[in-house]
């Protein structure tokens, strides 16, 4: 005999928050609220957005989300990888220790995703930029900012669009009608997908251009390549590093067909210029001294509007086989200049912490972060929500500074490291004995090399 079991309504209790569970996630987030606590992140970021606010209470209306909660639930998505706003606030909802990062108690309801989408619209694109510039502050307080040797370079995000929905610029015919209105011209039976399909294949002259193509749900969406050479609906995220200390000085959402050597000269002075006003200093000053990307920027033109400027350029040439004799005497010196900081020690140095920073800093944002495929639709948008999530690098580098641990993923790690030092401590102390199992040694030495 069995009867089935009913939900009941819960009976009132009263338990002090001291008594509730804590996970080891929860070390991280307070760890988090007392760094932003010690630079006042709350205070400047309500300042920065009471200008977007009814600030007075005698004209009515619901009270809107504290802006320092919006941020720090952007930064939920960053640190746990979460791509949608939909996911991060059933996130904020469900874990007691986000909700007391956020200062929520257990009876009071986070916020709704949908809030995400109006307060986005409520800001402007400037106050994300000065969010950005408050933890570039902090970087500069903590001296992890220098800016005098940078290194560009540019990544793909996948846009939340599709191939399939793709329509003409002039006709607005969809992409597999024009194909078929093609296919019925040629004599190719319209009605049969797999001949339509095969006639679409071999027709002579088949590009899918951006000039002629563009998606009607996210008109900036672009066709491009992306890095297995696929073709895709993509923007491309362009991050500016400093190469002394690998923090994110200035990111740029480009469109997905953006060449990256183009305005790469105007493009340096107004990272350097963001990065003054950010930092505090004159606009005017000159900071940038050394200019380091792969052979995608390699434009003489460019290259040499930088070194008359006085900035040292470490760029490969894209050209193998280029012909001197067809370049004028300044794109001569230009050439040679770049060649001997490319052949010379630090050159060589400065491409492999390129590559090791670049990638390293794409690697959090995009692939750690959740920001390889987007949710959101327009490059505005995007950009917006890009900016905190590429912050959010620069704040994990601010706490692995000040305590050991800059991502949730090295607290749960934690215990292991620490089960290395001890192992390791013990090693010292017993190293006159003879190693009965070198295997064991060798993995806890790897651990501590590893240790933040």
């Amino acid at each position: 005999m069995f009867q089935e079991k009913k939900s009941e309504e819960a009976p009132t209790f009263w338990l002090p928050t001291s008594e509730l569970p804590n996970t080891p996630a929860n070390s991280f987030w307070r760890r988090l609220d007392r760094v932003l606590s010690e630079f006042g992140f709350g205070d400047k970021v309500r300042e920065l957005c009471a200008p977007y606010y009814t600030m007075n209470p005698a004209k009515g209306g619901r009270p809107g989300i504290d802006p320092e909660v919006y941020f720090k639930m952007l930064m939920v998505g960053f640190f746990e990888n979460l791509a949608s706003e939909r996911s991060i606030a059933a996130r904020c909802a469900d874990s007691l220790s986000v909700r007391e990062f956020l200062h929520y108690a257990l009876t009071e309801e986070t916020p709704h995703h949908s809030s995400f989408t109006i307060i986005r619209q409520r800001l402007a694109q400037e106050v994300y930029e000065s969010v950005f510039g408050l933890i570039l502050v902090a970087l500069k307080g903590k001296k992890l900012l220098k800016g005098k040797r940078l290194a560009i370079d540019s990544s793909v995000l996948e846009a939340n669009a599709s191939m399939r929905s793709l329509e003409n610029r002039m006709t607005k015919e969809a992409y597999w009608d024009y194909v078929k209105r093609l296919a019925a011209k040629a004599g190719v039976d319209a009605n049969d997908p797999k001949e339509v399909k095969r006639f679409d294949r071999k027709r002579k002259g088949r590009k899918t251009s951006n000039k002629d193509w563009k998606n009607p749900h996210d008109p900036d969406a672009r066709v491009a390549p992306d890095k297995k050479r696929v073709t895709r609906m993509l923007y491309k995220p362009e991050h500016a590093v400093d190469m002394d200390t690998g923090a994110i000085v200035d990111v740029q959402l480009q469109l997905g067909d953006h060449h990256d050597a183009k305005n790469i000269a105007s493009s340096v002075s107004e990272i350097e210029e963001r990065m003054n006003l950010a930092i505090g200093n004159a606009p005017e000053k000159a900071v940038v001294q050394v200019f380091v990307a792969d052979m995608g920027y390699y434009d003489l033109k460019e290259l040499a509007e930088l070194q008359a400027r006085g900035i040292r350029t470490a760029v490969a040439d894209s050209v193998r086989n280029r012909k001197l004799e067809k370049l004028s005497e300044e794109k001569l010196r230009t050439l040679r200049c770049a060649k001997r900081t490319l052949r010379s020690e630090s050159g060589r140095a400065l491409m492999r912490r390129r590559g090791e920073l670049c990638e390293r800093s794409f690697e959090h944002v995009l692939d750690e972060g959740g920001a390889r495929r987007t949710t959101l639709k327009g490059q505005e948008n995007i950009f917006k929500r890009y900016l905190i999530q590429a912050a959010c690098m620069n704040l994990s580098l601010i706490m692995r500074t000040m305590t050991g641990i800059g991502t949730l993923k090295q607290t749960w790690a934690a215990p292991a490291e620490a089960f290395a030092a001890i192992i390791a401590l013990i090693r010292r102390i017993l190293s006159p004995m003879p190693q009965s199992n070198p295997s064991i040694w060798a993995w806890t030495e790897s651990r501590v090399a590893r240790a933040p």
